[in-house]
């Protein structure tokens, strides 16, 4: 959550032409990284729960 915080504080500066470029896909990455920690975490098995810490890796360096 400190990253999806810390990233619309940052992008907030930002010029309202680049609102729906870099900015959307910065937060949108920012957002989905604790989202998929906690669908996984709510998940049955641990091979899930690493499935879905991957994916949240992925959108860490995307």
């Amino acid at each position: 959550m400190d990253i999806a915080e810390k990233c619309y504080f940052s992008t907030k500066p930002f010029s309202k032409e680049e609102l729906y470029g870099m900015v959307q896909q910065i937060r949108k990455s920012a957002v989905s990284i604790p989202a998929n920690i906690a669908e996984g975490y709510g998940r049955r098995t641990t091979a899930e729960y690493i499935r879905f810490l991957n994916i949240a890796q992925g959108s860490r360096s995307g």
